[in-house]
């Protein structure tokens, strides 16, 4: 039988010292939303109801919720109250009953599944409340946490704690699990006795401890538990992430030239024996088969690149970029919305938009279609084992058959058919001796000016 867990993700706080015009949530690391990455970990540590807390920018956040997963559930938290109380906003679901409860932050982005699993296994070992912690070398403006043999007996806050207790590297991480059967009633029993009139949520190990229920920790690298407060943070959060990708691909078979030199997105696909050189970007939206190579100096986004598939270097790929299997992307070409057919070629300084190139096809250097009218875009139709002179222009919507001809400084209008020639150029006119002329004016015209 599936154990039910039920995580509440705290993503409604002001966010104010990132300094900015939206909700600190909504900010990205990886091109993903801090609060996606925290959604995406509690999904995979099996939580089977998600609810994230929201409060700042709500519509936004909702949204992003919606379009993320569907079946992702968010609840208000009108007042800021507390962390305890941003818990209890998601009451009317906690009170439908769950095996385990799942809380974490919205803004920790580096939050692992596994850590989550680690907590959800303290439960099923029947603890009623499991912290997740951290060792640092440096705890100052942590909460220490205390333990008495396995058991955690207290969270202290280093205002609160003694000259020993400050020395103590062992430090909350605000992650938790709850036994769900228990989760709403210690929760509910958190009050606001103190300076700020708030509900803190570590104060449910001393309510559990009073009650005499087991509380225990589990560790995680400070990386995992890394909130993000202020520009200078995403940042660092950042850097953390793609060390993290980096590693996880390598390990899986992708050579990275320069690792430290590529950047990837949450989503991006990369199966082995691919080959990345230096200075590549990924954007969001991003599959490369097993096989083939990204040169230096590569930015794609919502893009398909095929099993030995050429791409870069210098190249931009843009989404709905399609390259098929042993298709060539060169040095300054830009692809958007294109299908580039098996063993095709667009060797370089070419721009391809809204359009599908045949199988076997070479597009000579210089080749652009014209896409756009100012108002429409319209799509470029070319066959196979075609071959697109060097500096043509085809303006869309345009059909060129499979094995045709396009002549080099072309501009293409009308369709061109299958194994046709087609030449679009003005005729060459050559003036015997008129190049003399023109250099005797300018030289006169040079000395008459001096």
């Amino acid at each position: 039988m599936i154990r039910t867990c039920l995580s509440i993700v705290l993503a409604a706080g002001e966010g104010t010292r990132m300094k900015s015009s939206r909700a600190k949530v909504l900010h990205k690391v990886a091109h993903r939303p801090l609060v996606l990455h925290a959604v995406d970990a509690a999904m995979a540590a099996g939580s089977t109801e998600t609810v994230v807390v929201t409060g700042r920018d709500a519509e936004s956040v909702i949204s992003l919720l919606s379009s993320f997963d569907p079946s992702l559930r968010h609840v208000s938290q009108e007042q800021r109250l507390g962390t305890a109380h941003a818990a209890l906003a998601a009451r009317r679901v906690l009170e439908q009953g769950f095996d385990d409860v799942l809380i974490l932050f919205g803004d920790t982005p580096l939050v692992r599944a596994e850590t989550l699993k680690a907590a959800r296994a303290e439960i099923v070992a029947g603890t009623a409340v499991c912290v997740v912690g951290f060792r640092t070398s440096k705890p100052q403006g942590y909460g220490r946490l205390i333990l008495e043999g396995a058991d955690l007996v207290a969270i202290r806050e280093e205002k609160d704690a003694s000259e020993a207790e400050r020395r103590i590297d062992l430090c909350n991480g605000g992650v938790m699990a709850l036994d769900g059967r228990l989760a709403l009633k210690l929760l509910t029993r958190i009050g606001n006795e103190n300076a700020k009139g708030e509900f803190y949520l570590t104060d449910v190990v001393a309510i559990a401890r009073e009650e005499g229920l087991p509380v225990r920790m589990v560790t995680a690298d400070e990386e995992d538990v890394l909130g993000v407060n202020t520009r200078l943070e995403l940042a660092r959060v950042e850097s953390l992430w793609q060390a993290r990708r980096r590693e996880e691909m390598m390990l899986s078979g992708v050579t990275l030239v320069a690792p430290e030199t590529v950047f990837f997105a949450a989503d991006t696909v990369v199966e082995p024996d691919v080959v990345i050189e230096p200075n590549v970007v990924f954007g969001p939206g991003v599959v490369v088969r097993s096989g083939a190579v990204i040169h230096a100096f590569s930015h794609l986004e919502g893009a398909s690149v095929g099993s030995k598939a050429s791409v870069g270097p210098y190249a931009r790929l843009r989404p709905g970029a399609d390259l098929r299997a042993g298709a060539k992307v060169g040095n300054f070409v830009e692809i958007k919305s294109t299908t580039v057919g098996e063993g095709a070629k667009v060797s370089h300084l070419t721009y391809l938009g809204d359009a599908s190139i045949g199988a076997e096809t070479n597009i000579g250097a210089g080749t652009i279609t014209c896409n756009y009218d100012g108002y429409n875009k319209y799509r470029t139709e070319i066959g196979a084992r075609a071959f697109i002179g060097s500096n043509s222009a085809l303006v869309a919507p345009l059909s060129i058959g499979d094995g045709a001809y396009i002549g080099s400084g072309s501009t293409v209008t009308e369709d061109v058919p299958a194994y046709a020639l087609a030449i679009a150029r003005t005729r060459q006119v050559v003036k015997d001796g008129r190049g003399r002329e023109i250099n005797e004016r300018n030289a006169a015209r040079k000395a008459a000016k001096t």
